[in-house]
């Protein structure tokens, strides 16, 4: 029976830490452990632990945890693999809460087994892991750096999270570079016990951290991620970095952690759902978290940019496009502002151009000029190096107002291109948490993550309500037809289910004659389509098993011959119960709606636009479920095709409301009914009012 789990705090804020594995080589992780913690500067107690004894840096070396007399929150683990049970057991012992496990050797080469039962062990005595294969635990409130990083970490208001220990270790040295303070620095590795969600639970509401980085390679159970990233992301904003976009990138990273990377497009939507800052690399991953840890949320959506260049000026308005940056374009307001700050050849228009003839004064003019203007709610400043415009003139000047601008809730960022004084401005900068960047595309992204979290904020969530529909009906069928050994429903169960789930379907009936094919046509009305029933053909097209526009009685007899030849043909072994007779629907806006059971993440939701060229213009959305009705309308609005469905060229606007419905109707099925695995609906025929489900597939769970 497993213990009552310790409180995660003392992993963050341990009162006491034992290094298991404390090295006296100064070239060994053990040794390295040890070193860091006692330069960080930790309050706390150490205890090096290594069966040789001595002494390590002036520390006594016990031989086993349980010479220890005090008691232990914390035991960094760095000795081989096999060897790490017997460190559990001591561990337990002594009453260990947590145990980074920096030793590698353990599910990412395929031994689960051992991993599993080190974690079962652990739970069953009160004791939770971090890792294994891990870089180790930084925290700076408790100036603890119980890492094999670097050294001189800074300690601040930015927590990452990372799950590649390497990557960690090059992310680490990156902030101490661009002058990045951290709060928090936890590598994750294999995620065999704690993950990235237990670690949300408690940065959310950690004082010290302003913004959370996540690096990931792969998603354990993302229901309950998916959960806890949708309250992080209304306390403060988190960013996450993902690798696994292609197919031969998610292949390493599964390799790499034993972890599936699970499909790009589905992660990419459920980042979005909970409103988490998806970045397209590490650089930009950095200077969002910068940007965030010291500039103010901002009061509005109206931008303007300060430039000295016109060149930089244009790639600054196109990155506005890019990321969503709302430039203030009031002409009238602009010119009034402005226009005291420049040349009378300079442009009051925005971006706001001073021009390259000017010295620094101009700058300090332009930018009190945007302070007093509340109208204004943030600003990005761009600079080419010029003779005439010394940027160590312009550097204080810009500390300065990064201060002004942070006081009145006005984002201020700095893009200077040039040489090596500029480099050297550039640090200073840093130094001062002054947000600069040496892009003014990277400018510009920075302004865009805060607004889409800003929006984020102002966006009500609202709450997912339950839809009816008839959960113990369906289960009955999913159950009858796994009773016949099936993988999947028949045409006739799988309309059955979507009137048990709510959604109405083009008329049908199974035939399994073709007098009785002729009669079927003949009560739902001609034309009529005809497709193949059987529990041995799945893809019925490729069969020859579908059969559309059927429009007089010797048409259905004589195509219900055909379809039986052609599949026979197909496959002589096929079990066929008979036809489909479907009512040709009128003619609508072709979608796809479907909900499936995704490895990563539980039960999603997916839309898009229909029909036989759905794999080749890949105009899809997903969303993890449940979800809201809101969200559900937002996926519609993510669609290429949904000018058509809200209307057009004098075309009516389709009914919206209704395929919501379907969709919280499809997630409903898959998440209450564990028999079903996969729903898809390709095409619905959506109308002015109402839909149809034309075609129905449904597979079972393994």
């Amino acid at each position: 029976m497993a213990c009552e789990d310790p409180d995660i705090k003392y992993l963050f804020e341990p009162r006491s830490v034992a290094v298991i594995g404390a090295s006296h080589s100064p070239d060994k992780v053990g040794y390295k452990v040890v070193a860091n913690i006692l330069g960080g500067g930790y309050r706390g107690r150490l205890y090096p632990v290594n069966p040789q004894g001595g002494e390590l840096l002036g520390l006594k070396v016990y031989r086993d945890v349980n010479e220890i007399e005090d008691g232990l929150d914390m035991a960094v683990v760095v000795i081989p693999a096999k060897f790490v049970p017997d460190a559990l057991r001591s561990c337990a012992a002594k009453g260990v809460k947590f145990l980074p496990i920096i030793t590698a050797g353990f599910s990412e080469i395929g031994n689960r087994e051992e991993e599993a039962k080190l974690v079962a062990y652990a739970r069953e005595n009160g004791m939770r892991i971090l890792g294994p294969n891990i870089l180790g635990v930084y925290s700076g409130p408790s100036s603890l750096n119980a890492t094999f990083g670097p050294s001189n970490v800074l300690p601040g208001n930015v927590a990452i999270i990372s799950q590649s220990g390497a990557l960690g270790i090059a992310l680490m040295g990156k902030t101490v570079v661009e002058n990045i303070t951290l709060s928090a620095f936890l590598s994750i590795g294999n995620k065999a016990d704690l993950d990235e969600a237990d670690l949300l639970e408690y940065l959310m509401n950690h004082e010290a951290t302003r913004v959370i980085l996540m690096y990931m390679e792969g998603v354990k159970n993302g229901e309950k991620m998916v959960e806890t990233l949708r309250r992080a992301t209304q306390k403060k904003p988190v960013v996450v970095v993902k690798s696994g976009r292609s197919q031969r990138g998610a292949l390493a990273a599964a390799s790499h952690t034993g972890a599936l990377a699970g499909s790009d497009e589905v992660f990419d939507a459920v980042m979005r759902q909970c409103q988490v800052l998806r970045s397209e690399s590490l650089n930009e991953a950095l200077n969002w978290c910068k940007f965030f840890a010291n500039a103010p949320l901002p009061k509005g959506e109206k931008s303007v940019i300060i430039t000295n260049g016109g060149g930089l000026g244009v790639l600054a308005t196109d990155a506005c496009e890019k990321y969503r940056v709302k430039l203030y374009d009031d002409a009238d307001d602009l010119k009034q502002t402005f226009s005291k700050s420049m040349p009378y050849f300079g442009s009051p228009k925005n971006p706001v151009d001073i021009t390259a003839s000017v010295d620094h004064t101009y700058y300090d003019s332009a930018l009190q000029a945007a302070l007093r203007n509340d109208k204004i709610n943030s600003v990005a400043v761009l600079y080419c190096q010029v003779a005439v415009c010394a940027i160590e003139n312009l550097s204080p000047i810009m500390e300065r107002h990064y201060r002004e601008f942070k006081a009145a809730s006005k984002p201020l960022i700095f893009a200077p291109v040039g040489d090596q004084a500029v480099e050297d401005s550039m640090k200073f900068l840093r130094n001062h948490n002054v947000p600069v960047t040496s892009d003014p595309y990277e400018a510009v992204s920075c302004l865009g993550a805060m607004y889409a979290y800003y929006r984020s904020l102002s966006d009500g969530r609202g709450t997912p309500e339950p839809v009816a529909i008839d959960r113990a009906g369906i289960n009955r069928l999913a159950e009858a037809a796994r009773a016949d050994g099936r993988s999947f429903l028949l045409a006739d169960e799988a309309q059955r289910l979507m009137e048990l789930a709510g959604i109405t379907t083009a008329g049908s009936r199974v035939a399994t004659s073709a007098a009785a094919a002729v009669k079927a046509a003949g009560e739902i009305g001609y034309p009529v389509v005809l497709k193949v029933v059987s529990r041995d053909i799945l893809h019925k097209s490729e069969a020859g098993g579908v059969l559309l526009d059927l429009g007089t009685a010797a048409a259905v007899r004589a195509g219900y011959r055909r379809i039986m030849d052609s599949c026979r043909a197909y496959n002589p072994e096929a079990r066929i119960k008979g036809v489909e007779v479907c009512e040709q629907v009128k003619p609508g806006t072709e979608l796809i709606l479907g909900a499936r059971r995704d490895a990563s993440f539980g039960p999603i939701v997916m839309c898009g636009m229909g029909g036989i060229y759905v794999e080749v213009l890949k105009d899809v959305t997903f969303r993890s479920f449940p979800l809201t009705r809101k969200e559900a309308d937002r996926m519609l609005k993510d669609l290429r095709v949904y000018p058509i469905l809200s209307g057009v060229r004098g075309q009516k606007s389709r009914d919206t409301a209704t395929v919501v419905e379907a969709l919280l109707k499809l997630g409903s099925v898959v998440k209450e009914c564990p028999l079903i695995s996969d729903i898809e609906i390709n095409p619905v025929v959506v109308y002015q009012k109402g839909l149809k489900a034309v075609d129905v597939r449904v597979l079972l769970s393994k």
